[in-house]
């Protein structure tokens, strides 16, 4: 008798273990980013991790650590390289000095708006840089969106480049914004996102500047009075898995991940082009006070000098092809 009910509950374990091999196999990966899940990398990691689920018939759990649990940029690039985490959305901020290459889409103004640079981005030059990744052992998947970045100050509206003269301001850590915003007469010093909002309140710095989406979710407003809609740089994103996961992909796996980074990366763009839309009212309301547009003429004529040097750096054909990307 205990023979026959042993077998009996072999038989129907082996039944459950047939009927669902998919929760059986199921791997779960971890996907860090820097701001909240309610924010744009957030709304576009959620699709992504959606779409991996679905296009992999739940082979795959990609489990979000927002808000910089994993660590900042820097640090999620370096785990992501040694292995110690499986893959990011991570913005543009650390990879100029990770990749020079990539120095070049920090040249003030080389964009006209959010839309040519979608286009740079989704065309053969994007396509080329993608590839770049491989030379630090990362593999990025696709593309997404941080949005065009703007000014904030706590001392006075700006409008032109003179307005600029002597603020102290927290630019990302990169050498071509660094050297761009002084450029302008700026006292412009790096400094890990996490640490900005107490630098800002604390008066370390006068100003900063970063895209709608990140001074809205990040509360900018309450320790700054002036927004100036700038877009000087155009920061994007980009979903990167680590070699050792995805050297465990098969070919379709491989294209599941990729399909779904795409999605998620589009995802990433549409909220960040909302919060453009829709956030400056909602800063305005907060009370911020905002100058709605930048004598661009001026700027780019006192960064002329400075530019002509980055088109050196970088070559000046790649910034013609970026320039002429319609």
């Amino acid at each position: 008798m205990r023979k026959q009910l042993s077998i009996a509950a072999w038989a129907a374990l082996l039944s459950i273990w047939i009927a669902s091999p998919v929760a059986a196999a199921e791997r779960v990966l971890r996907l860090g980013y820097l701001f909240s899940q309610t924010s744009h990398l957030g709304a576009g990691a959620e699709t992504f991790a959606r779409e991996v689920a679905k296009r992999t018939g739940g082979a795959y759990r990609i489990e979000p650590y927002p808000n910089g649990t994993v660590g900042g940029e820097v640090e999620m690039v370096e785990e992501l390289r040694l292995g110690h985490l499986d893959m990011a959305f991570i913005t543009n901020a650390p990879f100029a000095n990770l990749i020079s290459e990539f120095g070049v889409f920090d040249i003030p103004f080389l964009f006209r708006n959010a839309a040519h640079a979608q286009a740079v981005f989704d065309g053969p030059i994007g396509q080329a840089y993608l590839e770049k990744f491989a030379q630090k052992g990362l593999v990025a998947l696709a593309w997404g969106e941080n949005g065009m970045r703007h000014i904030t100050n706590a001392k006075r509206p700006v409008t032109k480049p003179e307005d600029l003269e002597g603020l102290s301001m927290r630019v990302p850590q990169s050498d071509v914004m660094l050297k761009g915003f002084r450029a302008l007469g700026v006292k412009a010093e790096p400094l890990a996102f996490p640490a900005l909002y107490g630098a800002l309140q604390t008066g370390q710095f006068d100003g900063q500047e970063n895209p709608i989406a990140v001074i809205s979710a990040s509360h900018f407003e309450k320790v700054q009075k002036h927004l100036t809609l700038s877009g000087h740089v155009y920061s994007w994103a980009v979903i990167v898995v680590s070699n050792s996961v995805w050297n465990t992909l098969d070919s379709g796996g491989r294209k599941a991940f990729v399909e779904a980074a795409r999605a998620g990366g589009q995802v990433s763009r549409e909220a960040a082009g909302r919060a453009e839309a829709e956030g400056v009212d909602r800063l305005r309301q907060a009370g911020m006070q905002v100058v709605a547009g930048i004598d661009r003429a001026a700027f780019e004529r006192r960064l002329q000098e400075t530019n002509a040097e980055f088109g050196r750096t970088f070559g000046p054909e790649i910034v013609r092809r970026i320039k002429a990307v319609p």
